[in-house]
């Protein structure tokens, strides 16, 4: 890439002014869709002759830094329709499902698509993504940011309700091959876990995003119920600081929670894989409690007493 890049027409950019304010916008020279602020006006030819990390004037010669946009700025840019999910928890997702190149996704539902950006952004040329979403207006949106941002060559978007499962077998979807990770984002995913388990290869990570405590709860005695395992629960809280290098301290707003991750593998659990477990106390009385709630309690006071 050339160290001095210029935007191309059709390019996204983003503009900082001194201000502080950011603004991203299409390049479009034109010469229809010059940039009117309250500091003067930004022409496209101007804007089009500024390579990015430069900075264009206005008419009554205010800087504008131009900036090519990361994909923060990609996801936090499309036009939404549903509940946000934040740039923290996206990352951690995709590391723990392992969300690269030669890796086939699966997303439910896409909602208005912020998370399929970064999911196409990671999987890469050689990556699959596949989305589904059972509401058709969510569906057009997903396709619409995808197109905004000049992501999706690698993604497949179905308007399919997953209750009929994930199109395994589907030539139009995955025609007979298991995908590699899930990430599942619905407002009762303990009702899906069958089809999960049924479009996933052995071993695949699985990922859910939920607001409250008690479906979260739920979820937790549906996959112990389940081909899964090696199960955690958690929340990422993000405390900004002021950077100033006499004064540094906490900002006053932090993003706090947002929603609690799950994280599980689909992974048949063997008696022969149980028989060898070294327990202590407290993960066995853990033990007893899980067989109680699968089996009842006499199991449980067996297993307890070995």
């Amino acid at each position: 890439m050339d160290d001095f890049a210029l935007p191309h027409d059709g390019d996204l950019i983003l503009l900082v002014s001194p201000r502080g304010k950011r603004r991203m916008l299409r390049l479009e020279n034109d010469g229809k869709h010059d940039l009117h602020t309250q500091d003067g006006v930004l022409t496209m030819s101007d804007l089009a002759a500024t390579p990015f990390g430069g900075e264009a004037f206005t008419s009554l010669g205010v800087p504008f830094r131009v900036q090519r946009p990361a994909l923060y700025d990609l996801v936090m840019g499309i036009k939404r329709q549903t509940q946000i999910m934040y740039p923290k928890d996206m990352g951690l997702i995709c590391f723990k499902l392992g969300v690269g190149p030669g890796r086939t996704i699966l997303e439910a539902g896409s909602g208005s698509g912020g998370f399929t950006l970064a999911l196409s952004w990671f999987a890469g040329p050689s990556g699959r993504v596949h989305t589904f979403e059972a509401r058709e207006e969510f569906h057009k949106l997903a396709r619409r940011n995808l197109a905004w941002a000049g992501l999706g060559d690698n993604v497949s978007l179905h308007l399919r309700d997953i209750a009929d499962g994930f199109g395994l077998d589907d030539p139009a979807v995955l025609g007979g091959r298991r995908a590699d990770a899930l990430f599942l984002d619905v407002r009762t995913p303990w009702d899906y876990l069958d089809q999960a388990a049924a479009a996933l290869v052995p071993g695949a990570p699985l990922a859910f995003l939920l607001p409250t405590v008690e479906q979260v709860s739920r979820l937790l005695l549906a996959l112990e119920r389940g081909p899964f395992e090696e199960t955690e629960v958690c929340e990422i809280l993000v405390r900004p600081w002021k950077p100033v290098p006499d004064r540094l301290r906490p900002a006053d707003r932090m993003s706090a929670h947002t929603g609690f991750l799950v994280f599980s593998r689909h992974q048949e659990r063997s008696a022969a894989w149980d028989e060898h477990l070294v327990l202590g106390t407290r993960e066995r009385k853990q033990q007893a409690a899980r067989l109680a709630r699968l089996n009842g309690p006499d199991e449980a006071e067996a297993a307890d007493d070995e």
